[in-house]
């Protein structure tokens, strides 16, 4: 009797021992993959975001939108404030409206490789896109089926202006980019489809709206897009950056 209660105490030690062994050698967990995405370059000339980064997808690009450069719309304590009086776009003289520049939280998600829409969606009132500066772009409108006209006047000294809101945006060419940061003829920034916006200039002639297509650009070789892509011009004269749409699937904008 003696030797079977030893003989079962031992064979329940080893059976424990096995289950014990057998269980501590699986492993249940994989290996987690780290995937570095690569933000293309032209996108890193988007100088003004506080930071660009990639999913493969979309670019975010983060921006506070306030202008790099001196505006009327600034505090007087500000050193970038302006006591700006003259012409400004379309001849008119400088009025200042009552708004204030503030500073925002954009985060800009763009399709990194944008394609032609199926349907083409209008583009909304507020940011339709970032300029270099980390400046939002805004439509040919100053409110719903609003004619710009009546805005123009308080467009500073760089042809931009707040809304009362504070947000800083252009409607039309960004001065100060197009004559102090790069030229007329240079990358300005990216509508919400992802396609690349260019200035009122291309290989040294000037572009105006019969160049373009209804949605206000063209399929052409561009210094950033040596093969060749779609992509907006500002221009002069209404509708200035966008016309009848987006011509790609627009992504988002938050603030």
């Amino acid at each position: 009797m003696t030797n079977k209660i030893i003989y079962l105490l031992m064979l329940s030690f080893l059976t424990s021992a096995c289950s014990k062994d057998s269980t501590s050698s699986i492993s249940t967990t994989s290996p987690v993959a780290t995937v570095n995405i690569t933000v293309p370059d032209v996108f890193k000339k988007i100088y003004g975001a506080s930071s660009i980064t990639s999913d493969g997808t979309f670019i975010t690009i983060k921006s506070n939108g306030a202008p790099d450069h001196k505006s009327s719309y600034y505090a007087t304590s500000n050193t970038l404030y302006d006591n700006f009086s003259g012409l400004t776009f379309g001849g008119y003289n400088f009025s200042k409206n009552p708004n204030s520049i503030g500073e925002k939280s954009y985060v800009f998600k763009i399709p990194v490789n944008p394609k032609v829409a199926t349907n083409h969606m209008a583009t909304p009132l507020g940011a339709i896109g970032v300029s270099l500066n980390g400046v939002p772009f805004f439509n040919q409108y100053a409110g719903p089926n609003q004619p710009l006209a009546g805005e123009m006047v308080s467009f500073d000294r760089y042809w931009g202006h707040p809304a009362p809101t504070g947000q800083y945006h252009y409607h039309v060419e960004p001065l100060y980019l197009t004559t102090v940061k790069v030229t007329k003829s240079s990358l300005l920034g990216f509508l919400l489809d992802g396609f690349p916006v260019y200035g009122p200039e291309e290989n040294g002639a000037l572009v105006d709206n019969a160049k373009l297509d209804a949605y206000h650009g063209h399929i052409a070789v561009t210094t950033d897009y040596p093969a060749g892509i779609y992509h907006y011009h500002i221009t002069s004269t209404d509708p200035y950056i966008n016309g009848s749409g987006f011509y790609g699937s627009p992504g988002t904008v938050s603030q």
